[in-house]
């Protein structure tokens, strides 16, 4: 799929028909759209940051929207293409609860080796609270990116390792609603 500009092939849409949760209309209007956006076939991170700073204009996020980038960078090649875009847009907008899971702890996981550390996750929850800014009221236990992240461990970090792990997140976010809601959070976000 690729760098593509043209319409997409009969088995490029069958695939995506399968791999996402979205329809074969609504497959070819985002690819319309994203081509439209995107002429080339493929969204560099300096574009995708600069759009996605058009969504947050009362905060900073460009860390944030770098951090993003290369969760849906998913070969790591230094562009988004339609197929990448489009699997993460099903996972974040219509994904079970289990597969939003998955994609917030990779999202956490900076460095991609199966734990979230506190730095990482300092790092991620950082970028959060500068792109919201100052719109938004937090409470008096979350006010800062450090508050919110010793809250997290506190909960989910069961064995005191300094690690969370894939079960650990997923377990934490049982018992503790407002990780689940923090999920929805970036629905807005992605």
């Amino acid at each position: 799929m690729g760098a593509k500009t043209s319409k997409l092939s009969k088995d490029d849409l069958t695939s995506l028909k399968q791999s996402t949760y979205f329809d074969r209309r609504e497959i070819q209007q985002w690819h319309k759209g994203f081509l439209r956006d995107c002429p080339n076939g493929f969204l560099k991170r300096e574009d995708f940051v600069r759009i996605y700073k058009q969504f947050f204009p009362f905060g900073s996020p460009e860390d944030f929207a770098n951090h993003l980038f290369d969760v849906f960078d998913k070969d790591n090649n230094g562009y988004i293409d339609f197929e990448e875009f489009i699997t993460v847009l099903s996972v974040t907008s219509r994904g079970t609860l289990e597969e939003k899971l998955v994609w917030a702890f990779k999202l956490y996981d900076l460095n991609h080796d199966g734990f979230i550390t506190f730095d990482e996750m300092l790092t991620i929850v950082n970028s959060v609270y500068k792109t919201m800014g100052s719109m938004v009221k937090l409470p008096e236990d979350e006010a800062t990116p450090e508050l919110r992240v010793k809250k997290i461990f506190q909960l989910m970090d069961k064995d005191e390792d300094g690690y969370i792990t894939l079960n650990e997140f997923r377990e934490g976010s049982k018992v503790d609603p407002s990780i689940i809601g923090a999920l929805n959070l970036y629905d807005g976000l992605v």
